[in-house]
C-alpha cells in the first residue's frame, strides 16, 4: 500500500505528467509545424513549457490539498470519493478544452484563450466555424487522452491509504497544509520576483516553438482574467465619423491614402548602426535642455546641444510595458489593460527589429532586470531580436538592485559586448535604476531624502553612468557610424506630483545624436508636438526604410504634421494641440481638466482616436 503522506506530491506529479502528455499530443497533431522544428527547438518546447505546466498543475491541486487537510481533521469526511469525483471533472474539463485547442490552433494559429467565449451568444457561428473541423477524429483523440489519463492516474496516484493509527489527526493536517503552502512556488512558477507568465516560455524567434511550450488550460484562464480587467467603451461617435477624423492624422490606419510630406535626411550614411537607449522613468520635468530642472541630467543636456532635440514629445501611457509597444512598434495604448499582455495580439504588430532585420541589422536586446516582467520577453521574441541580456546573465555581484543589474553594469556590459557586435547593428538597452525604489549605487549628488529626493538622484545617477558610457563609446570605430536613438519609455508624476492624467506626468525627452548625424543637422531642435508612436517611423524614415506597417506613427521630422498628440491614462485619454490639453475620464464620460483653451473639436478627435485605435486592438 503506498505512504499516506506520499499521496499529495503523487497528486500533483500526475498532472505535470498529464499536461506533458497533452503537449505530446499537441505536437503529434501539428506535425507538419512540429517537422519543422530542430531537435533543440522541440526540446525547448517541452523544457520551457514545463514551467506553466508545473503552473497549472498546482493551480489544479488547490481544492485537493486544502480538501486533504479537512479530511485529515474529519475522518467522517468522504475524502477519497472526494477527490475522485474532483478530479474526474476537472480532468474531463481540460480534456475537452486541450482536444478543442488541437483545431483552433490549426485553424486560428494561435493557442486557446478566451476568443471562443466571445462565440457563446452566437451558437450558429460557433457552429459554422466547427463545420470543417475532423469532428470524428477529435472524439477520437478526446476519448484517447481520458483513457490514458485515468490509466495513468491509477498507477501514479492510486486509493488513499487509511492514516496510521500512531499519526495524530492535527499532524496529519499539518503536514497536509505544509504540501499546500508548497503550492505556492510552483503556482508562480518558481521563487523569482515576478510570477510566471507566457514570456516565460517564448525562448525561440520560431513562433510555432513557442506556441507548443504554452500550456492552453493556463493560456485560457490567464486570457479570461485578463479580459475580466478590461472596461468596454462605449462608441462616442459614427464608426464612420471618428475614421474620418483619425483618417488626417493616421491614413493609413483607416486605409486612406498616405500623405505625401518632405523630410530633410539627416544621416551621413543609409545604414548607420542604431544604438536604442530607453530611459526608464525620464520625465521631462528633470531634463534641463527640454525646460526642466537644471543639473540633474547635464550629460544628455550637454548631448543635446551636438544633436537633434525634439522637445515637445508625450509618452502614450504611462507604465514601461506600454512605452516599449510604443516606441518598437509605433502602436498607441489601450486604457483599460496593454496589448503586450496577449501574446497572440502583438504577434501581429509591425516592429523596428523585424524591419531593420529584413535590411541586414543584427539586433540585441539589454536589460538589467527580468524580461518575464509584464510579458515583455514574448513582445521582444516575437519582434525578432536575435540576442538578449537580462538580469540572469549578469553575475550575482553586478546584481546590485532590487530589480537586477543598476545601470552603469548594464553600460559596462553594452560597452564590452559593441566591440565584437557586427554591424549594422540594432541594439536596444533598457535602463532600470531610474525607477522606484529609486535606491543607487553612488553617494547622494541632491540633498533630502524624501521620495522627489530619491527620484531626482536615480535619475542623476542614470545620466552619470550614461556620460561615462558615451566617453568611452565616442573612442570606439563603431561610434563614428552609430545613431543614437534616446528616449524615455514614460514621464512621472513627480516632482511636482502631477495628477494621473496632467500632460505634465506625460512630456519625456527624445534626442538623435551620435556619429552618423551630419554636421549641418547637429544643435537642431525641434518644437513640433510628437507622440512615442512616432518615433518608428522617423527612424525608419531617416533609414530610408518603408514604415508603411507602422500605420499608427508619423515622421516627426516631416514639414506638415497635424500638430496634435493622444496619449491614454487609466480608463482616460488626453490629447495636446497647440490650443491646450483636454483629459478625458471614460467611466463618467465627462472632460476631467481643460489646460488652455483647446477647441471642443480636440476633444471629438480624442475620442475619435480611441475608438478607433480599440476597434484595431480588439481585431489584433
Amino acid at each position: 500500500m503506498k505512504n499516506r503522506f506520499a499521496f499529495q506530491p503523487r497528486y500533483f506529479f500526475f498532472w505535470l505528467v498529464f499536461f506533458e502528455l497533452c503537449r505530446g499530443l499537441f505536437l503529434g497533431y501539428q506535425h507538419q509545424a512540429a517537422a519543422q522544428l530542430s531537435v533543440a527547438e522541440l526540446l525547448g518546447s517541452l523544457g520551457y513549457g514545463l514551467r506553466l505546466d508545473a503552473s497549472a498543475a498546482a493551480y489544479v491541486c488547490l481544492i485537493p490539498f486544502l480538501l486533504f487537510v479537512i479530511g485529515s481533521l474529519f475522518p467522517k469526511l468522504h475524502l477519497q470519493r472526494l477527490l475522485t469525483g474532483y478530479s474526474a471533472i476537472i480532468g474531463i474539463v481540460l480534456a475537452v478544452l486541450v482536444t478543442a485547442d488541437l483545431e483552433l490552433y490549426r485553424v486560428w494559429g494561435f493557442r486557446l484563450d478566451d476568443t471562443p467565449i466571445q462565440y457563446l451568444n452566437s451558437p450558429q457561428e460557433m457552429a459554422a466555424s466547427a463545420g470543417s473541423a475532423p469532428i470524428g477524429l477529435l472524439l477520437l483523440l478526446l476519448l484517447g487522452l481520458l483513457g490514458a489519463g485515468t490509466y495513468l492516474y491509477k498507477v501514479v496516484v492510486g486509493r488513499l491509504a487509511p492514516l496510521p493509527a500512531w499519526f495524530g489527526r492535527g499532524r496529519a493536517a499539518l503536514a497536509s497544509l505544509l504540501y499546500a503552502v508548497l503550492l505556492v512556488v510552483p503556482l508562480r512558477g518558481g521563487t523569482q520576483q515576478i510570477p510566471v507568465n507566457q514570456s516565460d516560455v517564448y525562448f525561440s524567434n520560431v513562433a510555432f516553438a513557442n506556441h507548443a511550450a504554452l500550456n492552453a488550460p493556463w493560456n485560457m484562464i490567464s486570457a479570461l482574467v485578463l479580459r475580466a480587467a478590461e472596461q468596454p467603451i462605449q462608441p462616442f461617435m459614427p464608426d464612420s465619423t471618428a475614421r474620418r477624423l483619425v483618417a488626417g492624422l493616421y491614413p493609413l490606419a483607416v486605409g486612406a491614402p498616405a500623405r505625401t510630406d518632405s523630410s530633410a535626411l539627416v544621416l551621413n550614411e543609409a545604414r548607420p548602426n542604431v544604438l536604442f537607449i530607453i530611459l526608464e522613468s525620464f520625465t521631462s520635468k528633470f531634463v534641463g535642455s527640454v525646460g526642466g530642472e537644471k543639473g540633474v541630467t547635464p550629460n544628455l543636456d550637454s548631448l543635446a546641444r551636438t544633436g537633434i532635440l525634439f522637445n515637445n514629445i508625450f509618452a502614450a501611457g504611462d507604465r514601461s510595458q506600454k512605452g516599449l509597444v510604443s516606441l518598437l512598434s509605433g502602436y498607441p495604448n489601450q486604457p483599460t489593460t496593454s496589448i503586450i499582455k496577449f501574446p497572440r495580439k502583438t504577434e501581429h504588430l509591425p516592429h523596428l527589429g523585424r524591419s531593420l532585420a529584413a535590411v541586414g541589422y543584427r539586433s540585441h536586446y539589454y536589460y538589467g532586470g527580468e524580461l518575464a516582467f509584464a510579458n515583455m520577453r514574448s513582445y521582444l521574441q516575437a519582434g525578432g531580436y536575435e540576442k538578449f541580456t537580462e538580469r540572469a546573465d549578469f553575475a550575482a555581484a553586478d546584481q546590485n538592485s532590487k530589480w537586477g543589474a543598476h545601470d552603469g553594469v548594464l553600460f559596462d556590459r553594452i560597452l564590452g559586448d559593441l566591440r565584437q557586435q557586427p554591424e549594422p547593428f540594432f541594439v536596444t538597452a533598457f535602463t532600470l535604476s531610474s525607477h522606484e525604489p529609486f535606491e543607487v549605487p553612488m553617494k547622494p549628488h541632491f540633498p533630502g531624502t524624501d521620495e522627489v529626493a530619491l527620484f531626482r538622484n536615480s535619475v542623476y545617477y542614470t545620466d552619470y553612468t550614461l556620460g561615462k558610457f558615451l566617453q568611452e563609446a565616442k573612442k570606439q570605430p563603431w561610434y563614428a557610424h552609430t545613431l543614437l536613438v534616446l528616449v524615455a519609455d514614460h514621464g512621472h508624476q513627480q516632482p511636482g506630483n502631477s495628477s494621473n492624467q496632467s500632460p505634465d506626468k506625460f512630456r519625456i525627452p527624445l534626442l538623435l545624436a551620435g556619429g552618423a548625424l551630419r554636421p549641418e543637422a547637429r544643435g537642431r531642435v525641434v518644437n513640433s508636438l510628437g507622440s512615442q508612436t512616432d518615433v518608428a517611423a522617423t527612424l525608419l524614415h531617416q533609414l530610408q526604410l518603408p514604415a508603411k506597417a507602422f500605420v499608427w506613427s508619423r515622421d516627426l521630422l516631416a514639414a506638415h504634421n497635424p500638430p496634435f498628440v493622444y496619449y491614454c491614462f487609466n480608463n482616460g485619454f488626453g490629447t495636446v494641440s497647440p490650443q491646450g490639453t483636454i483629459t478625458f475620464d471614460n467611466v463618467s464620460r465627462h472632460v476631467w481638466d481643460r489646460y488652455g483653451a483647446p477647441p471642443t473639436s480636440q476633444l471629438q478627435l480624442g475620442q475619435a482616436m480611441e475608438q478607433v485605435s480599440l476597434e484595431d486592438f480588439a481585431r489584433k
